[in-house]
């Protein structure tokens, strides 16, 4: 991110060299080019109630190579002081600008590690990028900013138990989510053929059912038969009535492991922010959001803004790992590159070759935990690691519960766990199910 790397960059790039049959065009790259970066505002205090206005504009110039260039921009963020080893990116493109609203730009504060209410400062570069080698960084611009928290609680006592959840008639149930109306709620989950009934705190004493499958509901009434599929489920608690619906969101694409054609990499629920999210590994290429793997409803971006529009544009995307957050609220969407980990070793299915047993992003810690409930080991060693590598792994030296870059293996014995790490304490646990 020096300009002494930047200096490197230019010179092996001063050349570019194109041979037909015995002549030679010699291209010479302009030393000199680079990308001026401006912001529409140096401080912003953000809100929840302006989460939908736009907070900042970051601009540059366009540099002057001295040739045509196929080039796309990246903004990189961190903290002030930060030295942009781990930092909050956003693909850009060929344009030359991209405004930020409030929501997405606390999003990065927050995933930054900036406190709620607190004022922090943010330093932002562009990155300009030739080609995979050739890359060079702009000036580098400071933002002050006051963020806040974004984490919402729709959690309710109710929810929905049954032979067709994924836990069945013992639970623990799907949760349903408080909406934007008081007394209806709402789940979001991927049932089997059977039966569902909802129910108050994981309990019988509470619980309702359809006895005329007519879609009202009765106090201990009759099991509900559905088919197989993955629905958004109503639940009316002022009216007694409740709806099932068809309904998932995915990204689809040629980026995509499985195309345009799908199905679509699925994005979950996320409560506790009102969001949609996914992890996924994309290739170079092209994605869309779309409802229920159906182009019925899909969304794009004209405008390569961070904005979508119905039946608006391909999203072009570069190779690698991201955490993908969708809201269908604003109609907003983030693409953040982020390190994807996992459990390795002799104790894991796969040993100590892999595929990992893979961990989920706990959501609500700004990227600091990851977890999986229902990990099955035998007797033997485990590792913590990034990507399917040996590039960034974690043990355990002094068998204390805390983590060491390229620490000692970690010993367990056979068992269902519950796992978790947590990336900014260096901590992790196992607890036997």
């Amino acid at each position: 991110m020096k300009t002494t790397i930047n200096k490197v960059l230019f010179v092996l790039s001063l050349f570019f060299v194109f041979t037909s049959c015995d002549d030679k065009e010699i291209i010479t790259l302009n030393s000199d080019a680079n990308t001026v970066v401006t912001l529409s505002t140096n401080s912003v205090v953000l809100t929840g109630d302006t989460a939908s206005e736009e907070a900042v504009t970051v601009s540059w110039t366009e540099p002057d190579f001295g040739f045509e260039s196929a080039t796309t921009y990246r903004i990189l963020m961190d903290v002030s002081g930060g030295d942009f080893s781990n930092p909050q990116t956003i693909s850009i493109g060929n344009a030359y600008s991209r405004t930020f609203l409030v929501q997405e730009l606390n999003s990065r504060a927050i995933n930054l590690g900036l406190e709620p209410d607190m004022e922090s400062s943010i330093d932002i570069i562009v990155e300009t990028r030739l080609s995979e080698q050739t890359t060079m960084q702009s000036n580098l611009v400071t933002l002050t900013v006051t963020p806040y928290s974004a984490v919402l609680d729709l959690s309710t006592t109710w929810g929905v138990v049954g032979s067709a959840t994924p836990n069945g008639w013992d639970g623990p149930d799907v949760p349903f989510y408080q909406s934007s109306t008081a007394g209806v709620y709402v789940a979001y989950t991927t049932l089997i053929d059977g039966l569902i009934k909802f129910r108050e705190n994981n309990d019988w004493t509470n619980n309702y059912g359809d006895d005329g499958a007519d879609g009202t509901l009765e106090a201990g009434g009759a099991d509900i038969p559905v088919t197989a599929g993955t629905y958004k489920i109503t639940f009316n608690i002022n009216a007694l009535t409740y709806t099932l619906e068809a309904y998932s969101w995915g990204v689809v694409g040629d980026a995509t492991p499985n195309g345009w054609d799908g199905p679509d990499i699925n994005l979950e629920y996320d409560p506790t922010s009102d969001q949609w999210r996914a992890l996924a590994t994309l290739t170079d290429g092209l994605i869309k959001f779309r409802q229920n793997n159906d182009w019925g409803t899909n969304y794009g971006d004209d405008g390569v803004d961070g904005t979508l529009e119905l039946n608006g544009s391909d999203i072009s995307v570069t190779a690698g790992n991201y955490l993908i957050t969708v809201n269908f609220n604003d109609l907003t969407y983030t693409l953040e590159e982020v390190d994807f980990w996992g459990v390795v070793g002799s104790a894991t299915p796969n040993g100590w070759d892999g595929p990992d047993v893979e961990l989920s992003l706990d959501y609500t810690s700004d990227g600091a935990v990851w977890y999986n409930d229902n990990v099955d080991l035998v007797d033997g060693l485990i590792k913590f690691r990034a990507n399917n590598d040996w590039g960034v792994n974690y043990g355990d030296d002094g068998a204390d519960g805390s983590l060491e870059s390229g620490g000692a293996d970690i010993n367990v014995t056979a068992g269902n766990y519950s796992i978790s790490i947590n990336l900014t304490e260096l901590t992790y646990t196992l607890t036997q199910n």
